[in-house]
């Protein structure tokens, strides 16, 4: 398994036509609201999340055979009440850990559904969520704020249906940068997984063409996952793929350095943001058995 190598002087590589022209879209209409600080909070969110960017179906995977859950709760943000709808996906094992999945952004949970199968095949049940404004949970536009609360409330929902389970968090690309937050303030994780995850939103911004523009301090949707990974208290597996076109590798391996607790960093060759998962099968199921002990 190839754990370290990793330079960081990795060259520019071009990003996905689609998200650089959403990108595109998105800064324009923010800098046309900067006399609104409301109307820049609200294209940042939407920028960020994504909600529906994607609507082809190449990567949607067939939800047969997997459960339907909804987590109610009141929100102390908006104190409103918010319904999320959630997938469950069991393992043959009644004993085996449990584990939330915390999706990235653009699609909702149907575009995770080939990930959590592969996370079951290693031995885990799967709740998948849908943070609000995804799928059929609540409509409201996300944001940090909302996104990490209603993390939250899954995993509040989680311990109380499994009690006596180990219980991990994974989190995919911006998934991850919500999975760090969570990690950060819950003392019962068993473990965290983060897979082609950054640093920073606004260190993301700098690694555009458009980066040097000065407008990191305009941006207040941060997940400033670099600032909170060394809070973490359970064993952190980092993984990314060295063709990474979307979160450079060298973010994954910044998270890693910064995180204080047991840790392995697998750099999958060959692996996409879209796609180490299932490239790196096998460094996968070792890294799990060296660092929590657990795999099938």
């Amino acid at each position: 398994m190839q754990t370290l190598p990793l330079t960081l002087n990795t060259p520019r590589r071009r990003q996905p036509r689609w998200l650089v022209r959403g990108i595109a879209r998105g800064l324009a209409a923010a800098l046309m609201a900067l006399l609104s600080s409301a109307g820049l909070e609200t294209q940042q969110r939407k920028l960020i999340f994504q909600i529906g960017a994607r609507t082809d179906e190449a990567g949607v995977g067939d939800c047969q055979g997997m459960g339907e859950r909804w987590i109610d709760f009141d929100s102390d943000l908006t104190r409103k009440p918010v319904r999320l709808h959630a997938l469950w996906l069991a393992h043959a094992d009644v004993n085996a850990p449990v584990l939330l999945y915390l999706h990235g952004a653009g699609w909702d949970m149907r575009g995770s559904v080939r990930r959590m199968r592969q996370l079951q095949d290693h031995g885990f049940s799967v709740l998948g969520i849908d943070y609000r404004g995804f799928g059929r949970s609540s409509a409201e536009l996300p944001c940090e704020r909302s996104a990490c609360e209603d993390a939250h409330a899954a995993w509040r929902w989680l311990a109380a249906q499994h009690p006596q389970a180990r219980r991990y968090v994974y989190g995919h690309s911006l998934g991850g940068a919500i999975a760090v937050q969570l990690a950060a303030e819950i003392d019962d994780a068993a473990g965290v997984i983060i897979e082609g995850t950054f640093t920073s939103i606004p260190e993301v911004f700098c690694t555009l063409k458009w980066g040097w523009l000065p407008l990191r301090a305009l941006i207040t949707q941060r997940f400033d996952s670099v600032q909170r990974v060394a809070q973490i208290k359970a064993p952190l597996l980092v993984v990314h793929g060295a063709d990474d076109e979307l979160i450079r590798p060298e973010m994954g391996r910044a998270l890693f350095e910064r995180a204080t607790v047991p840790k392995r960093f697998v750099l999958v060759e060959g692996g996409s943001h879209h796609d180490t998962y299932s490239v790196g099968k096998g460094q996968y199921r070792q890294a799990l058995l060296e660092l929590f002990g657990h795999a099938t």
